[in-house]
Formats: C-alpha cells, sequence, structure tokens
C-alpha cells in the first residue's frame, strides 16, 4: 500500500464517476482502500459510527475479496501507527463479525512480523507488536499468549555473544508496548508481568552504557537531564504502574464497542521465537531522549506532562509517527500535526516544535533530510501565523546553551536558522544577542552567504564576528589575465585565446593560473556566473589550488566551485583527495616542528635533573625510546591526524599546566566523534585495525574514551 494513498482525493460512492473503469473488480478494491485509509479522519460523523459503518461494508465485501481487506490492514498496521486504535478497533469489530477472519488476519500479522524482522525493518517491526497488543484490549488476542511472546522477547537478555543493540531492542519493543496494554495484561497476569518487569529490571541495572557522551546533544544535565532512551521509559513504565496503569491520554474507540467485543471469541498467538542473530543484523542504534522544555517554560494553557510521565511518551512517540508516515508532503504533514488528537488537553506547540528539534539534532544523523525539518516548521508559522512563539522560545535556549551543545548539532542549528531567516527578510532581536560579542573568538563561526547582505542585516556591533571579505585575490600573471579577459568579453574564439596562452610546453601552470583566475574573476558576481565559467582543461590538482588561492577568504565559494568541477568532470574525487591530504601533510610539518621544539625543550630539562642525580644514561634511553615512538607516529600521520592534533593539545596544557577544555578541543573531540558517527558502517570493518595500530592502551584516556564510546555502540 502506498503511503500517499490514503491523502489521494477519490470518489468514495457518493457519485458514479464520469468514466467507468474496464475492470470492475479493480475499482472495488480501490474503494475499499480510501475507505481503510481515510477512517479516522475529518467528517462529520463521529469515530465510532464511521468505524460500525465501515465494519459492515467490509463484512460484505469478505466473501470476494477477503485477501484484498487482509493485506490493507496489515500495511496500515506497519505504515500508519499513528491511528493503531483506531485500526485495532476496526480489527475487533470484523473479528466479532467473523471469526475465522479475526484468526487469518492474526496469521497474516505474525507472518509480516518475521518479514520485518528478517529484512532488518524494526522500526516497523515494533508498529506491528503494538498492533498485536493492542488487539488484546479489542479482545482479538487473548492475554496469556502476548504474555507468552512478551516473556520470548525478553529472553534475548540471556543470549550469550550477541550485541547489546539487539537485547535492547527486544526489551524496548515490550517497554514500548506497555502504555497500550499494561493494564489489561496486569489485571489478568499479574503474576507472570511482575516476573517479566523484574527480568527488565536486572537487564537494564547490567547494561553498559559507555555510548551515551557521544550520542548527547548537550554535555550539561542542566536544566534538563539528557537520558539515555531505555533508561527514561523504564523510569516512565515505572511510574504507570505506581499510578495503576491509569493512563489518559490514548485514544481508545474500542471503549464504546465494549459489550459488543467482550463477547467475542478471541485467538491465541501462534508460539514466537525471536529469529537468532544473524552478522549481518542491522539493529537500531541507542538513542538519547531529547528535552528542550518542561511545565515551567509552559505557563499559560494545559500543564505539559512530567519527563517520566508516560503521557509524554505517547504524545511524542505519536508524533514522531506522523512526521514518518508524511514527511515527503510538509502541507499535509504539518496540517496533521496541528490536528493532533485531543490537542487542547496539553501544549501541542511545545510538543512539536521539541519533537523536531529531537529530531533534527538526533546523533549520528536525523532521520530524514535536514531541509525536511526547515520546511515543516516554515509550514507550521504559515498555519500560525503569529502564534508559535514557542519556536523564538527554543531558538533562545539553543542560543543560550550552544556552549555545551555537540558540534555536529551546532552546524546543523546554524543551518537551520539561516535557511529559516532567509524566508522572514533575516529579521532578527540581534541587540538581545549581543552578549556573543564578548564571546572568544577562538570559537568556530558560522559560515555565511552573501557576505555584504549579512553586514547590512545584522548592527555594527557585530562586526567582530563577520568573517573577512571575501574579495578576489589576484595571482601571478594578472597582466596575461587582463588580456585573456579582454579577448574573452569581446567573444574572441577558443584558437585565439589559446594562442594568447600558447608557450612551448603542453603543461605550464602559470598558464593555468592565467586562464583559470580569468574565468574566475570574470564570474564572481554570483554562484551561478562561476558554474558557466568552468570547462574541461588539464592539471586539476592546480585547478583546485588556484581555485583555492583566488578564493582563499570565501570558503562556501570554494565548496560550490569544487562540487560543479566534480559533477561537470573537470576534477574527480581522487584529486580532490590528494589537494586535501597535500595541505594537510603541511599542517602536520608544522605540529611536527612544534613538537619538536617542546621535545627538545623538555630532555633539557630532564637532562639537567637526571645529571644532579647521576643517571644521565638511563634518562639517555627513556629519551631515545620516546623519541622512536613519535618518530612511527608520524610516520602514520595521514591516518592519525585528529589523535596528533588532540595529543599535541593535550601535552602543551599538561606541560604549561592550562585546562586542556578550550573550545578548540571540544571541537576537535566532537568533530573525531562525528567522523565515527557519520562513517561507522565502514569503520566497524577495520575495528581490529585500528586498536592494534591508533587506539591502544597507552593512547591518552581523553581520546580513547572516543574510541570506546563508538564501540559500545555496538556492544
Amino acid at each position: 500500500m502506498s503511503r500517499r494513498r490514503h491523502s489521494d482525493s477519490e470518489n468514495e460512492g457518493g457519485q458514479a464517476h464520469k468514466r467507468r473503469r474496464t475492470s470492475e473488480p479493480i475499482e472495488i478494491e480501490d474503494r475499499l482502500e480510501s475507505l481503510i485509509c481515510r477512517v479516522g479522519e475529518k467528517s462529520t460523523s463521529s469515530l465510532e459510527s464511521n468505524l460500525e459503518g465501515l465494519a459492515g461494508v467490509l463484512e460484505a465485501d469478505l466473501p470476494n475479496y477477503k485477501n484484498k481487506i487482509l493485506r490493507i490492514l496489515c500495511a496500515v498496521a506497519r505504515l500508519l501507527p499513528e491511528k493503531l486504535t483506531v485500526y485495532t478497533t476496526l480489527v475487533g469489530l470484523l473479528n466479532a463479525r467473523n471469526y475465522n477472519f479475526g484468526g487469518e488476519f492474526v496469521e497474516a500479522m505474525i507472518r509480516q512480523l518475521k518479514e520485518t524482522l528478517k529484512n532488518n525493518l524494526y522500526n516497523e517491526a515494533v508498529y506491528l507488536v503494538r498492533f498485536l497488543s493492542d488487539l488484546v484490549n479489542c479482545h482479538v488476542i487473548a492475554a496469556p499468549s502476548m504474555v507468552a511472546m512478551f516473556e520470548n522477547f525478553v529472553s534475548v537478555t540471556q543470549e550469550e555473544d550477541v550485541p547489546q543493540v539487539r537485547s535492547d531492542w527486544f526489551v524496548y519493543v515490550v517497554l514500548s508496548c506497555l502504555p497500550w496494554v499494561g493494564k489489561e495484561l496486569y489485571e489478568k497476569k499479574d503474576v507472570e508481568m511482575d516476573r517479566l518487569l523484574s527480568q527488565i529490571e536486572g537487564y537494564l541495572k547490567g547494561r553498559g552504557k559507555t555510548h551515551v557522551p557521544m550520542l548527547q546533544v548537550w554535555t550539561a544535565e542542566k536544566p534538563h537531564p539528557q537520558e539515555e532512551y531505555l533508561d527514561c521509559l523504564w523510569a516512565q513504565i515505572q511510574k504507570l504502574k505506581k499510578d495503576r496503569w491509569q493512563e489518559r491520554h490514548i485514544l481508545r474507540p474500542y471503549i464504546a464497542f465494549d459489550s459488543v467485543l467482550c463477547e467475542a471469541l478471541q485467538h491465541n498467538l501462534p508460539p514466537f521465537t525471536p529469529p537468532g542473530h544473524m552478522p549481518d543484523a542491522q539493529y537500531p542504534m541507542p538513542r538519547v531522549v531529547f528535552r528542550m522544555f518542561d511545565y515551567t517554560d509552559a505557563p499559560e494553557g494545559p500543564v505539559m506532562p512530567g519527563s517520566h510521565s508516560v503521557e509524554r511518551f505517547v504524545i511524542e512517540e505519536n508524533l514522531h509517527c506522523i512526521i514518518q508516515t508524511h514527511w515527503r508532503e510538509r502541507k499535509t504533514c504539518a496540517a496533521q500535526l496541528l490536528s493532533y488528537p485531543g490537542k487542547n488537553k496539553i501544549p501541542l506547540n511545545y510538543h512539536i516544535v521539541e519533537v523536531i528539534f529531537g529530531e533534527l539534532f538526533q546523533l549520528p544523523s536525523p532521520p530524514h533530510i535536514d531541509v525536511m525539518y526547515t520546511t515543516l516548521l516554515i509550514e507550521l508559522c504559515k498555519l500560525q501565523p503569529g502564534s508559535l512563539p514557542q519556536l523564538a522560545q527554543a531558538t533562545e535556549m539553543l542560543y543560550m546553551r550552544l556552549d555545551t551543545m555537540n558540534t555536529s548539532c551546532v552546524d546543523r542549528l546554524i543551518n537551520w536558522f539561516s535557511h529559516h531567516l532567509s524566508n522572514f527578510q533575516f529579521r532578527w532581536s540581534w541587540d538581545d544577542w549581543s552578549d556573543c560579542l564578548t564571546m572568544d573568538l577562538e570559537k568556530p563561526k558560522p559560515k555565511l552567504s552573501y557576505h555584504q547582505r549579512i553586514v547590512d542585516i545584522v548592527p555594527p556591533t557585530f562586526a567582530a564576528l563577520i568573517p573577512a571579505e571575501p574579495i578576489f585575490t589576484s595571482l601571478p600573471g594578472y597582466q596575461a589575465s587582463v588580456t585573456v579577459g579582454n579577448a574573452i568579453k569581446n567573444r574572441a574564439s577558443n584558437e585565439e585565446i589559446l594562442n594568447i596562452l600558447k608557450e612551448g610546453e603542453s603543461f605550464n601552470p602559470l598558464k593555468v593560473d592565467v586562464f583559470l583566475q580569468t574565468l574566475l574573476h570574470l564570474a564572481a558576481k554570483s554562484f551561478s556566473h562561476s558554474f558557466s565559467a568552468l570547462g574541461n582543461d588539464e592539471g586539476k590538482l592546480h585547478i583546485l589550488k588556484v581555485v583555492y588561492d583566488v578564493w582563499r577568504n570565501h570558503p562556501q565559494m570554494i565548496a560550490v566551485l569544487v562540487d560543479k568541477m566534480i559533477r561537470t568532470q573537470i576534477v574527480d574525487c581522487a584529486a580532490i583527495l590528494h589537494s586535501t591530504i597535500r595541505k594537510m601533510d603541511k599542517h602536520v610539518q608544522k605540529i611536527q616542528q612544534e613538537l619538536e621544539e617542546a621535545k627538545d625543550k623538555l630532555e633539557k630539562q630532564q637532562h639537567k635533573r637526571q645529571k644532579d642525580s647521576g643517571d644521565d644514561e638511563d634518562m639517555d634511553k627513556n629519551s631515545e625510546d620516546e623519541e622512536g615512538q613519535l618518530e612511527e607516529q608520524i610516520e602514520r600521520l595521514q591516518e592519525k591526524r585528529f589523535i596528533m592534533l588532540l595529543t599535541e593539545h593535550l601535552v602543551r596544557c599538561e606541560t604549561g599546566s592550562v585546562d586542556i577544555t578550550t573550545p578548540w578541543y571540544k571541537n576537535c573531540v566532537e568533530r573525531l566523534q562525528q567522523v565515527f558517527l557519520m562513517h561507522h558502517v565502514t569503520i566497524q570493518q577495520y575495528m581490529g585495525t585500528l586498536e592494534n595500530l591508533l587506539f591502544t592502551a597507552e593512547l591518552d584516556h581523553h581520546i580513547l574514551a572516543v574510541y570506546q564510546q563508538f564501540c559500545a555502540l555496538q556492544l
């Protein structure tokens, strides 16, 4: 079933089609799909009457279209999780009218669950298990068999030599179902449920959480703790149990049909054994729950549920499901978010803003492309003109917490905010951020677009934060470049331009300098001018060098031009990599020189001390060993440049008795984390090599901790 099918406009039977289809069964099948997918949407009738009417229609069509109806219902259970209880009620009504169909549906759901697990579709598998659990409330599935399935899931925690993320996922599935079905299961199987929760508690107490710092958006725990997702969900379930499993937010339409549903015969789930661990299994990564608001941030209107309230989990889970279903259509997605059921009982805008930013800042990467969240927030602003102050409030809070924010998330914040402002004439209360004028200027600055535009927008007092003006830099051969430029302006032929540049040898770097800087200068007005100016030529590395030298103060222009040159095959990826490594080599040479000077200075001090104690010979030997280790490290600098940079910083700080936690250090460590997270699939293939060559036990514990956090993500 297409995710978009339910939003397409179709005739639902009120009027005859102007053009009849040649195949009547296909027309009926499409109509059934439309009816099922649209149930629960805006209607003049109540949800209960719509469900009862739809159940009657489907019951009448079961003799001829049973397989089609089964496929549609299984698909909506997997693809429309935000309407979970609507469809479980529908299945309950059909089961009450046709017991055999109910049994076939349960069997089809189990087959689909096995298939999703086989294909590593773990998010969809969560929705399927949650659907099955809610069928207990609709008297379709017997509670004991559901408890038995949960027990089999939790038994995975006893397996040996399996990744922790595997056990985590099965525990999460069980816990995430309890807000829907916990009360019903506890009423009928309290002893078994107590034993189940006790096993989960024991597992959670013993599991490793080394990975948490790598996934946290903020390093500070105030004002809101950044909790690991299983710890947070466990606290929410514990509070739910303490409240006698009373939950007040889930829409439960089956309550209206209790007198009908309680008379229905129930089905037992077939025995379900979780599939064994496979080496190629791709389990979901752990997460840290993003928190930005609490009840003190929303003083007016409905009270925001606490962070350990199960209602908070249910609301956030449903909002995530809406985004997952409609993310390709921003207008539909925004409208669905704002029409969330029960919106008058909660501060909906606060929840929406928090959930969207939570996805945008999710590490290692957001569930969807970054620009989707920007366009979604813009659409929400359009649908509520002047009534989304929570977004400005959130932006202020993010700005105030920048110092403790993960560097990757800072990048995403900069990209989102710049894109957002560009859609609102760059209007912002800049004076409120004037405290940033006293910031450490070594901290990373945002990359800007058109320099003069930014200069005109921000107050003059912000001049210290604006990067150098991206002016065109003239290179050697400029006079010849003027001649070539005039020829191009006068529409000279290719042969005439080549004659001006012709100088005997086939490749002359100066010729490339002259020709390329001429094109870049003539095309300096905009990116699009620069695109049309580029053509094929020799000397790929030299072309890259000229582009860098000409636009050294305009990194965005360099990035855009190089991207275009790759796309037009003027240069290739290998040339880019080679050029980057050459630049890094120069930086490494500088670091090597500084390290040698620091080492020499340290040696002199140690020689002096050892001379006084008469142990010159031992000192010389230790010094030679240190030199050999240092030389060995330098030979492998291309593989360990991050480690080298960080080690040099740590040594310098230790020698000078300076605090290591500078803005530069934070930025460098978090960039190393970013490399691990962005390329985790590739890096995991070479873990043994990394441990033997780079991340050895002798490495400084500050750097080694980053690698250990990464390893813990898959343990």
